[in-house]
């Protein structure tokens, strides 16, 4: 399935097993994000969502480059949230919340350049892996623009506040060793081997107890967000009570310790749609 973008570019779900790989296509333009794509997210992360036979999300970009950032033609238009008036986040803010907000794993797999608002993108997924080819900056001081404040708090999580400061005012390009110095990504792989090792890698994420991997995706995302607010002791109490009532109903520790003691591959089978999620207590599902 393909969400397509009136000027050309597009956002494309294809799927291969119960991997499914979501592409920033933006064809001669390395990529880059038009207001459109950055709103395609939102629809391509609820599709992902409610299929259950998908089991792990790679996000990656069309040919040799993950994006080189929002269209800086149409900014105006991409970071203008329509409530306030404000140009903080808008259609990028849109997007980046509905990857954060997929429940199933997700893995930025960056080559080429990764630039301005594509980091944004790469940090919402769950886990980054590099090509030894890329290259990542963070630019809005080199055309005079204030990056969205979530993407500037997901930094700071990411990387710290000296490491944040450094790479947003100075929009330095770093590569790819130096951004898993920097705490950017997880691992590097050589380019010559990499989209077979982030394969590798996402089908062995696909192979493991799902209800394990999205509790525990949604506890480090509660222990992230700790400080946000006085009840953030009683979100993660919430969130472990949430799964341990499911993991003692769901199966899957039955089958992972029964393997375990047999001495076999354990075979899951849990992979639970949005109605198994944890609610806020806004109502809206926990990421």
């Amino acid at each position: 399935m393909t969400e397509t973008t009136a000027s050309g570019g597009s956002v494309e779900v294809s799927q291969s097993g119960s991997i499914a790989t979501l592409t920033l296509s933006n064809p001669g333009r390395r990529n880059t994000m038009t207001e459109a794509m950055w709103r395609a997210l939102e629809p391509a992360c609820a599709r992902l969502a409610d299929d259950a036979s998908v089991r792990a999300v790679v996000v990656r970009g069309a040919g040799t480059d993950f994006s080189a950032g929002a269209d800086i033609s149409d900014l105006r238009a991409i970071l203008r949230d329509e409530d306030s008036g404000h140009h903080d986040g808008g259609a990028v803010a849109a997007g980046e919340a509905a990857l954060v907000g997929l429940h199933k794993p997700t893995i930025a797999a960056v080559e080429g350049y990764c630039l301005g608002g594509a980091w944004q993108i790469a940090a919402a997924c769950d886990i980054r892996l590099a090509s030894s080819d890329a290259t990542f900056g963070i630019t809005p001081a080199k055309i005079g623009i204030v990056y969205p404040t979530a993407g500037i708090e997901r930094l700071v999580r990411i990387a710290g506040p000296a490491t944040a400061k450094y790479l947003l005012f100075s929009g330095d390009f770093v590569d790819a060793e130096r951004a898993r110095v920097l705490g950017l990504v997880q691992a590097v792989h050589p380019a010559e081997t990499f989209w077979d090792d982030v394969d590798t890698f996402v089908q062995r994420l696909a192979a493991r107890s799902q209800l394990s991997i999205q509790a525990m995706k949604d506890i480090v995302d509660t222990i992230g967000a700790a400080g946000a607010g006085d009840d953030s002791g009683a979100e993660l109490r919430d969130a472990s009570d949430h799964w341990q009532h499911l993991m003692a109903t769901a199966g899957d520790a039955e089958a992972g310790v029964g393997a375990f003691l047999a001495k076999r591959t354990p075979e899951f089978t849990w992979n639970g749609g949005r109605d198994t999620q944890r609610r806020t207590n806004t109502g809206e599902p926990a990421s």
